[in-house]
């Protein structure tokens, strides 16, 4: 075995989940996904996909018509995107390793902005890669870039840098003039930018597009950025594992042959289904973002009345991300709120070692008493323990 793959830390929103699992009694937040159902008429899609007999190989860059479909909805979004430039993979995780596996060799080096989830730290030292963190810096309960301290890190030896905003876990966000410096230093450089926009429709601060900035309003077609996109958030569909890539239209043929030697293709049944979400995404994407809105809304202010807990709102995601006073230890910390309050939550030290001393609370509950109830839990849980 490798010692690369040796070396890769296990997954401790894992661990701790994996603690409660088969418990009905535990309410669960850990995971990044809404506990509602994919709406019924994208399931539709699938199922009679599959009655028609679709359960063969497609194109490997994906159907010609779920292409043309992401060119369109991204268009919508931002500045004209071709359908040359896309390409459709088995999730936003496929994505975001394909992405590294296109531009990284051994010994290159790649700077990351953390706290992050952990894939994306983890894939560039899968492949051999050095990694450079840069940490956003807390205050009062939100998460701030340095800027400088960022276009420092990023030198004519970095090879990509990776990006993920609206952030998971921690809800920062880049503004358009960050976007923008940040591209000009990494064109000088000749630094690839690997952006993580997965979140970027559940946002919910007010914009011409109702969507966060992206790299994409401010980047030329031919520049070096590949943008990640998945299905899984703005849509329901995390089990569905459809995702896509925008890239130069120099990269999607080599593309291709990367996906050949991945996973060949996205199921078919999965892709028809990709095409009726974005064709009807205005009776999905809105009333998503609203009811994560008012669960955002409902959670967080519960969470600041309880006198140990430090935290902003986040601007963008689906997670409150908060420091627990006098709980330095976030692993043991979630493990004992599993078992001893039956409250399901992700440690911070799993996006980061920053971010030891924090929570991750997913937010994205149909029932938003479910919400109140995990409060109520988590404040008798502080008043009946010690750190």
């Amino acid at each position: 075995m490798r010692k690369a793959i040796q070396n890769l830390e296990e997954s401790r929103i894992r661990e701790v989940a994996n603690a409660g699992m088969g418990r009905s009694d535990v309410l669960a937040f850990w995971f990044g996904e809404s506990d509602e159902v994919t709406p019924q008429f994208i399931r539709d899609a699938a199922i009679e996909s599959l009655q028609k007999g679709e359960t063969f190989y497609s194109h490997n860059l994906g159907l010609p018509e779920l292409r043309e479909a992401v060119a369109q909805y991204t268009s919508r979004l931002h500045p004209k995107v071709t359908a040359s430039r896309i390409a459709i993979t088995s999730g936003g995780v496929n994505a975001l390793m394909l992405a590294v596996q296109a531009l990284v060799d051994a010994g290159d080096e790649v700077v990351a902005v953390t706290p992050v989830w952990p894939n994306l730290t983890a894939q560039p030292l899968i492949l051999g890669a050095r990694l450079k963190r840069v940490s956003l810096t807390p205050a009062a309960g939100a998460w701030t870039l340095d800027l400088q301290a960022l276009l420092d890190a990023i030198t004519p030896a970095t090879k990509v840098l990776v990006v993920n905003a609206p952030n998971n876990p921690t809800g920062w966000t880049l503004s358009r003039a960050q976007q923008q410096a940040i591209l000009e230093h990494c064109r000088k450089t000749g630094t690839w930018i690997l952006a993580d926009e997965v979140y970027e429709r559940l946002y919910y601060e007010e914009t011409a597009n109702r969507c966060a900035p992206s790299f994409l309003d401010v980047a030329s077609p031919d520049d070096r950025l590949v943008v990640v996109h998945s299905f899984s958030k703005s849509f329901l569909m995390t089990g569905w594992r459809l995702g896509w890539l925008v890239m130069p239209d120099d990269l999607t043929h080599d593309m291709g042959k990367l996906l050949e030697f991945n996973t060949s293709c996205a199921s078919v049944f999965t892709q028809r289904a990709g095409i009726v979400a974005l064709q009807r995404t205005e009776e999905v994407t809105p009333r998503v973002v609203a009811h994560l809105k008012a669960c955002r809304d409902t959670l967080v202010p519960l969470l600041q009345a309880v006198p140990q807990v430090r935290l902003e709102a986040a601007k963008g995601g689906m997670y409150a991300f908060f420091q627990l006073d006098g709980y330095k230890d976030s692993l043991d910390t979630a493990k004992r709120l599993v078992a001893e309050a039956g409250l399901g939550l992700a440690p911070g030290n799993a996006f980061a070692p920053e971010a030891q001393g924090w929570l991750r609370w997913c937010f994205a509950s149909k029932d938003l008493s479910r919400l109140e109830q995990g409060v109520d839990r988590l404040s008798g849980w502080l008043a009946g323990h010690k750190a």
